[in-house]
């Protein structure tokens, strides 16, 4: 996750990084674990392959009757928040398919609760009326990321397969709103939607919405089709990126928080702006970047675990081949704390072993060689370069070509 509010108006500091970890190291905040000396990734939760919708780009190909029937039970949940628990991990993400409808979803909110889980729902709002904002809040959820794929009635339900998925998930983020509970915009980018970014973001202002995330596409699930399809390139990259870097300098930080996920260059994107344009805030956006991280999460700081109990270096990499193992056969904080495991150890040294043009590149060690699941699917080779990345090291430039 790359912070554009942050890296550009300076919303978070090495100082502050460094009094978090000193005074409380179990408790520092998720753009800070970095830095924390035992690994307590962020966990994303899959609860269910059951949704309301059957949106095009799902990671993990959920729908309307698709929940497995081998998906953790209740009492396997509980005691798999008890291990999270006890490893005081800095959030629990429920994300799915469709958390809410999971039918104990709110029993295992409040056992998480209970537990002193710092959680967070992802959801795509349409079953947020105004009682499930309360419901949602009051069970101890203290965020709501909802999407949006596009600005419009006919880009996002086309997008999710329903109509009037858009009315509703637009009246779910004001039912937040309304109740208080903290929530964030989120879309991700194709060719079918990225000329709507600008007026989304206009759209989250007006309805003050205090988050805007943009997820760059990852080749998983039905989004398979969709990468290979309709994927940006290189100059509806840039495009973006430009567009995120000039709504972002121009906003007040105070109303709206602007990330990118999925794409650890768009850091070093950033850093060639303001090395451009603003020394002092170039220095200042190094030395942020290389305290709270560049390189993705995957496998460190961010860890998933599927329906059924499967675990993985990140939400998009559900494949077979890098399976980690599963908490049914043995504790999320020992499959995750295991030196000698493959797949772990294979995300976690990465930049040592990079090819193409992430080998060479300067940022290297700053980006993390971008997203290892793009350039498995491109090239089928876990080391080849981000095909998605449209940095050339050759030019110290994002080229559009």
């Amino acid at each position: 996750m790359i912070g554009f509010t942050k890296l550009i108006h300076g919303g978070g500091t090495v100082s502050e990084a460094i009094k978090y970890r000193e005074a409380a190291p179990h408790l520092v905040p998720s753009e800070f674990i970095r830095f924390t000396e035992t690994r307590r990734p962020v966990v994303f939760w899959n609860t269910t392959s059951e949704c309301n919708l059957s949106c095009i780009h799902c990671y993990i190909s959920a729908g309307p009757s698709k929940r497995r029937r081998d998906e953790l039970s209740l009492k396997e949940v509980k005691e798999f928040i008890d291990d999270l628990s006890g490893m005081n991990i800095p959030l629990l993400m429920f994300t799915g398919g469709e958390p809410l409808v999971r039918k104990d979803f709110w029993e295992l909110a409040s056992y998480a609760s209970l537990k002193g889980l710092k959680t967070a729902i992802s959801t795509n709002g349409t079953l947020i009326t105004k009682n499930v904002a309360k419901k949602i809040k009051n069970h101890g959820i203290e965020y709501a990321g909802i999407s949006l794929d596009g600005a419009n009635e006919k880009t996002h339900d086309n997008f999710r397969n329903q109509p009037g998925s858009f009315r509703r998930a637009v009246q779910g983020l004001k039912n937040c709103i309304e109740t208080g509970l903290k929530c964030g915009v989120r879309i991700t980018a194709t060719k079918y939607n990225y000329r709507e970014i600008p007026d989304l973001i206009d759209l989250s202002i007006q309805l003050k919405i205090p988050r805007f995330c943009l997820y760059w596409l990852v080749p998983s699930g039905r989004g398979v089709k969709l990468f290979a399809d309709n994927n940006l390139g290189h100059d509806e990259v840039v495009q973006t990126l430009a567009t995120l870097y000039r709504k972002t300098r121009a906003m007040d930080p105070e109303r709206i928080e602007i990330l990118s996920v999925d794409a650890p260059q768009d850091g070093v994107y950033i850093l060639n702006q303001l090395k451009k344009e603003d020394t002092a805030k170039y220095e200042e956006a190094l030395k942020l970047l290389e305290f709270t991280g560049g390189p993705c999460s995957a496998a460190d700081r961010l860890g998933n675990v599927d329906p059924t109990g499967n675990v993985y270096a990140c939400q998009f990499a559900q494949l077979p081949e890098l399976r980690v193992g599963n908490v049914r056969e043995k504790p999320f904080s020992e499959i995750w704390n295991d030196s000698k495991n493959p797949v772990l150890s294979m995300f976690r040294g990465k930049v040592k072993k990079l090819k193409g043009k992430c080998g060479k590149c300067n940022y290297k060690k700053l980006c993390g060689g971008g997203c290892r699941i793009r350039a498995y699917a491109q090239y089928s080779d876990f080391w080849a370069e981000d095909p998605f990345c449209p940095y050339n090291p050759n030019s110290d430039r994002f080229e559009t070509a």
